[in-house]
């Protein structure tokens, strides 16, 4: 039994730009962004805009993709691809697309940053927790001086 190595092609290797067809890979992309500003566009011409937060991101031929009252509902089914692109800043967005219409999102919040507090937050949880042990333990201790 011969394996031909030419028939195999590698996975896509995309990095700060590319597009992106795979439904579940524009799930996992887009599933880690929190806070994003938007932009609607229609056969390029700009009909809304806004921010908002990254509610749910799903796959389903049954519902629809919504942004209402400052929260998105992002259903990957509603769209074609995903562009990803760098900015000259190097901002990182995201552009959904589908025939005419366009979905711009535009991360507001930084995931290391994120990321920093989140492990900030629990080492000062964990500082915190050791001070109310410590502090019950010399309690204990009292109490076990003055019987009653």
């Amino acid at each position: 039994m011969s394996y031909d190595k030419s028939s195999h092609l590698p996975a896509p290797c995309i990095i700060d730009s590319g597009i992106i067809v795979n439904k579940k890979d524009m799930q996992r992309l887009l599933r880690d962004l929190e806070h994003v500003r938007y932009h609607h566009f229609l056969d390029g011409n700009l009909q809304s805009e806004g921010e908002g937060y990254v509610i749910e991101v799903f796959a389903d031929s049954h519902q629809s993709t919504l942004v209402a009252n400052h929260a998105l509902y992002i259903n990957v089914g509603s769209f074609d691809y995903l562009q990803l692109h760098q900015s000259p800043e190097q901002q990182t967005y995201l552009d959904l697309i589908q025939d005419f219409r366009q979905l711009r999102l535009i991360p507001t919040s930084n995931l290391l940053q994120e990321k920093d507090i989140m492990s900030m937050d629990a080492e000062a949880i964990e500082a915190m927790v050791t001070q109310v042990l410590s502090a019950k333990r010399d309690v204990q201790f009292d109490d076990d001086d003055y019987p009653f």
